[in-house]
């Protein structure tokens, strides 16, 4: 069994080398193979990529994400200017899907809504909407109905 030094060195060495992330305000804690990840993040994808990290090191037995989503001044955008970058990057990627999905933002927050065919569809969607800047959170309850 592995010691919870042993997988804390490890996940913050995991967090070091992903490129998608910037580790220097992330803190990690580990008690009987229970990660807790705090701190402060860019964007909502960097605190999903740090999670993601955590989880795939081996001896872990969970991750406590507390990491808080602060997205730079520079970045910070009106809601409905992130409700239509959405909307126009969902045309682009799901061309199909696009019009079945709604967007809805509340300070910076993203509730994806809508009923797709695919499973795909509906991951690509989450993915679409964490890469416009600005975005602090999301929730995806688009549905999955394939047609008959």
């Amino acid at each position: 069994m592995r010691t919870d030094e042993d997988i804390k060195r490890d996940v913050e060495y995991e967090l070091k080398w992903d490129p998608d992330i910037d580790p220097s305000d992330i803190g990690v804690a580990v008690k009987d193979g229970a990660v807790t990840l705090s701190g402060f993040a860019r964007s909502f994808r960097q605190r999903r990529k740090a999670e993601e990290d955590a989880a795939r090191v081996r001896g872990v037995k969970g991750v406590a994400n507390d990491v808080e989503v602060r997205v730079p001044l520079i970045d910070k955008r009106p809601d409905p200017e992130i409700a239509r970058e959405i909307v126009a990057q969902l045309k682009a990627e799901l061309p199909d899907a696009a019009d079945t999905i709604k967007a809805v933002v509340r300070d910076g927050d993203v509730t994806l809504k809508g009923e797709v065919e695919w499973d795909y569809q509906r991951r690509r969607a989450a993915d679409t909407a964490l890469r416009v800047n600005g975005v602090t959170g999301l929730t995806n309850q688009i549905e999955i109905k394939p047609k008959v």
